[in-house]
C-alpha cells in the first residue's frame, strides 16, 4: 500500500454468510495477515500477492521467535553474572555468584533441549 497514515474512519458493511466466508477463503490465499489490510487492496483495485502460505511454518516461526527472546534472556542474565564474578575478590560473593550462573546454565539447557525437540517434531512437517 502506499504512505502508511493512521487509520481514523470506519466502513461497516453487513454480509451474508456466503459472502463473508468467501472473503475469508480469499485472504487466506494470500500473504495478507489481516483481514482489514486484504480487504484494502481489494478495494482499491490494489495487487494482492497470492502464493502457498505454510502456515505450519508460520506457526513454526512464531514458536522459534518466542524460544528466541527467552533464550536472549537467559543470555543476558548469565553474562551479568560472568561480569559480576570478574569484579569481586570476596570468596563468599563469587561462590554465590557462581551457584547462580549454575542455575542460569541448567535453565539454558532446558530451553535448548525445548528447541531441539521442537525442531525434531517439526522436521517431518516439511
Amino acid at each position: 500500500m502506499g504512505k502508511e497514515t493512521n487509520k481514523t474512519k470506519w466502513l461497516h458493511i453487513r454480509l451474508n454468510e456466503d459472502e463473508h466466508q468467501r472473503l475469508l477463503e480469499g485472504q487466506r490465499k494470500t500473504m495478507c495477515k489481516k483481514f482489514s489490510d486484504y480487504l484494502r487492496r481489494v478495494i482499491f483495485r490494489q495487487p494482492v500477492i497470492k502464493t502457498y502460505r505454510n502456515i505450519s511454518m508460520d506457526e513454526f516461526v512464531a514458536e522459534m521467535m518466542k524460544l528466541n527472546k527467552e533464550l536472549n534472556s537467559i543470555g543476558n542474565n548469565f553474562n551479568q553474572v560472568v561480569k559480576k564474578i570478574n569484579t569481586y575478590k570476596d570468596e563468599k560473593t563469587i561462590y554465590s555468584l557462581l551457584v547462580a550462573a549454575e542455575l542460569d546454565r541448567r535453565q539454558l539447557m532446558k530451553q535448548v533441549e525445548i528447541i531441539k525437540d521442537f525442531i525434531a517434531k517439526n522436521l517431518d512437517k516439511w
